[in-house]
């Protein structure tokens, strides 16, 4: 192995540990640069790959930023509250309950935000409601919710739902529509054999049946103006995508036009700008430029053909690919298992199906270590802020339960749906 191959290695490495060891703030730009100034020592990139970097992911970004405005004036008008809100009459009876609708309102929220925007703005929101409303049992109670999040938010079943998700269909060319006609009966398979794998392994604690003895705090004021206009906007944005999918029109104008309208709104209600410019989580977009650059340097010492040459000598492809963008994705991190993925799969041609076999191994595998996706550290880091202690051996154990079973079931699933979808 040459150098510039191990510094390319020690590169990748670097990156993931800076990134693990500080998932928040400039952590994933601080580790992206790292890996690129390693990785350049060796001559395997150069500044020209910045460039097409940037050239290939401007797009993914421009609608990337866009939901994270959305999804900022939305928190700030008090949406995603009123949605939580909705859960405190469930506490009245059995903790099930309540368990169950937190699971289906993180798979709605990753849904029409993002994963990272679901554990982001719903995991604080329900371990505050899980201390008010179980002022002595909540202990038992914050473990499992903060799964129960995490885990909602699997399979994307529309590829705005996962960024690594948004970049790889634009790679692959594969559109909305065609995306979610695939995905939804995808994802709905994941969450029905998480959600049963997830009431299994916290059995013990869903079996309390004793009601809450709480209750939240002050019921909230009607929706503002600027909250309406907020949720017209985002049901407005969400509408059109499947429309300019089908005349085969792009989907970031609508997306940015969306993440500029939720602005002025939130702006209008009295909202500082800074407010939604801390809102945007800015340092995953160096973290993604500098992946997919370490991704071309892979490339360039054989990784790609390696991938490449499993693929193709499977005899069952989407099961291969499926499991192997799992398990590197669960060790590398998915969006430069993403990259590689896509230049693996571009290279031989691959069907519509094995790249959505690689985006489900994408989205399933970060179960099964901390490191495996940018969503997975920001989980760790809130439940941190909050007093939540998660080991990393219970992540692992429990992540192993949550991963096995519905990546089978997910796989399955997408090889089902794909004979029937055209």
């Amino acid at each position: 192995m040459t150098i510039g191959a191990i510094l390319v290695l020690v590169a990748l490495g670097l990156l993931v540990a800076v990134v693990a060891w500080r998932p928040h703030g400039a952590g994933p730009a601080l580790g992206a640069l790292a890996g690129l100034v390693v990785a350049s020592l060796g001559g395997a990139i150069g500044p020209s790959d910045v460039l097409a970097a940037l050239g290939a992911q401007w797009r993914a970004f421009l609608t990337l930023g866009s939901v994270m405005l959305m999804t900022t004036a939305a928190e700030h008008l008090g949406l995603l509250e009123r949605l939580a809100a909705r859960i405190e009459p469930r506490t009245r009876g059995p903790v099930r309950h309540a368990f169950r609708l937190t699971f289906a309102l993180a798979a709605l929220v990753a849904t029409v935000f993002s994963n990272d925007a679901a554990v982001l703005l719903l995991t604080p929101t329900v371990l505050a409601l899980l201390r008010t409303v179980y002022p002595r049992r909540h202990p038992k109670f914050l473990v499992p919710f903060a799964f129960a999040i995490f885990a909602a938010a699997g399979v994307a079943p529309l590829v705005v739902s996962n960024p690594m998700n948004l970049i790889v269909a634009d790679h692959l060319g594969l559109g909305f529509n065609r995306y979610a006609r695939v995905m939804i009966p995808v994802a709905l398979a994941s969450w029905a054999s998480t959600y049963a794998l997830l009431a299994w392994t916290f059995r013990d604690v869903l079996a309390d049946d004793a009601p809450a003895l709480g209750a939240w705090p002050n019921a909230r004021p009607s929706l503002s103006r600027a909250g309406r206009v907020v949720l017209v906007t985002v049901v407005a944005t969400l509408v059109a995508y499947p429309t300019m999918a089908a005349l085969r029109l792009p989907l970031w104008p609508v997306a940015v036009v969306g993440g500029v309208g939720a602005s002025v709104a939130c702006l209008a209600s009295g909202a500082r700008p800074m407010t939604l410019v801390q809102g945007v989580a800015w340092p995953i977009f160096p973290f993604l430029v500098g992946v997919f650059v370490l991704a071309l340097g892979l490339e360039r010492i054989g990784v790609v053909a390696w991938l490449r040459e499993l693929y193709a000598r499977s005899d069952h492809p989407v099961a291969t690919i499926g499991a192997v963008s799992a398990l590197g994705s669960a060790l590398l991190n998915n969006h430069p298992m993403s990259v590689l993925n896509v230049f693996a799969l571009e290279a031989r041609r691959a069907s519509d199906v094995e790249a959505f076999a690689a985006l489900v191994g994408g989205d399933l595998g970060p179960r099964l270590l901390p490191v495996g996706s940018l969503a997975s550290l920001l989980w760790f880091d809130v439940l941190r802020k909050h007093d939540v202690e998660v080991r990393v051996a219970t992540f692992v154990r429990v992540g192993l339960v949550l991963t096995l079973a519905p990546l089978a079931v997910s796989l399955a699933a997408l090889a089902f749906v794909a004979r029937l979808v055209p």
